[in-house]
């Protein structure tokens, strides 16, 4: 099966998914609409509830859309889902491996489950060992894995049979930073040799800005889309993060006496203006409220989050209520 695939790899339109809870219908994908090129990296981002593991269950033929229309490696994910899973890798968040069985073992199973013959499964699980660096551990009981390992493995099962598109949900939570930058290394020399279509959905910023496009999701929708540099230009406002001794001092204040509004964000009062620099200083004159340190920062891909979420992604996984001090920038 070529790993190739022309034009778009993943198609949706007007795609929705409701719900019955109770007596009240809850929409959790409002008619989105993506496309998805061939050979490209997609991050996929939002809030916690945003949509976001709905929208890839159905691309994934997990769950069957309410309505509209999507389609994977240019087959239908409802009328022709035996063809979209054979030519779709998952990574779920959770790990999935038979920790009893060696690495070669849980690789073998998958391969068999997808119907890949003798020499071709071993051929191919030779390698998917060799690209995520596993091949010397291939007769190693999983068990005695790290858990940068375990990713790798679960990376490696997911390209066996050759998909052409590879689903990755959230493939570094819980990893160390080296060990995370490690499975980007992978991914890509992945794209590398196989062009594959890699579609992935993270919490690190960091990591979104190995993506060649990028959508934001919130509240079923499609916020904004585009590739990260773009998302950065369209902000125009600098970052300014404060520690202070009174931080709803420091926002009243803020608001009376700069004309801007401000929330906090990751324990900071954080505002958002033009020429950051050229704010600071009246922040020190004019608050009359102690502050402990001040970062002027560039536009980020966090900021952009928080322009279209009102909260920076590591807020959006407690409790919300933060003032959004870049709304109505949309």
């Amino acid at each position: 099966m070529s790993n190739t695939v022309r034009g778009a790899a993943i198609e949706v339109a007007a795609l929705t998914k409701t719900y019955k809870s109770g007596d009240h219908q809850v929409e959790a994908v409002k008619g989105i609409d993506l496309r998805v090129e061939a050979g490209q990296t997609y991050g996929f981002l939002g809030p916690n509830g945003a949509g976001k593991s709905t929208t890839i269950e159905m691309l994934c033929t997990i769950r069957n859309p309410t309505s509209g229309s999507a389609r994977v490696a240019g087959y239908d994910v409802v009328t022709q889902r035996d063809q979209v899973r054979r030519r779709i890798g998952l990574v779920f968040q959770q790990q999935t491996l038979d920790l009893q069985l060696t690495a070669e073992q849980n690789l073998r199973f998958h391969a068999d489950l997808y119907g890949l013959g003798r020499a071709d499964a071993e051929r191919r699980i030779a390698e998917v060992l060799e690209m995520v660096a596993l091949a010397d551990r291939r007769s190693d009981v999983v068990m005695k894995f790290s858990g940068g390992m375990k990713r790798r493995l679960e990376i490696a099962r997911g390209l066996v049979h050759a998909p052409q598109v590879l689903f990755l949900d959230e493939p570094t939570i819980g990893l160390d930073p080296q060990t995370r930058a490690a499975i980007w290394d992978y991914l890509h020399d992945l794209r590398q040799r196989t062009e594959i279509t890699v579609f992935v959905t993270t919490h690190y910023m960091d990591e979104a800005e190995h993506c060649d496009r990028i959508a934001i999701m919130d509240h079923g929708e499609i916020a904004v889309e585009d590739t990260p540099e773009a998302l950065k230009s369209s902000i125009g406002t600098d970052r300014i993060a404060l520690r202070t001794d009174d931080d709803e001092l420091a926002i009243a204040r803020i608001r009376e006496r700069l004309g801007v509004e401000a929330g906090v964000h990751e324990g900071q009062v954080t505002i958002a203006v033009p020429e950051g620099a050229q704010v600071v200083p009246r922040l020190f004159t004019e608050l009359g409220v102690h502050i402990h340190s001040v970062t002027v920062t560039r536009p980020s891909l966090d900021d952009v989050f928080m322009t279209y979420t009102g909260r920076t992604i590591r807020d959006s996984e407690g409790p919300q209520g933060s003032v959004n001090p870049f709304a109505g920038r949309r």
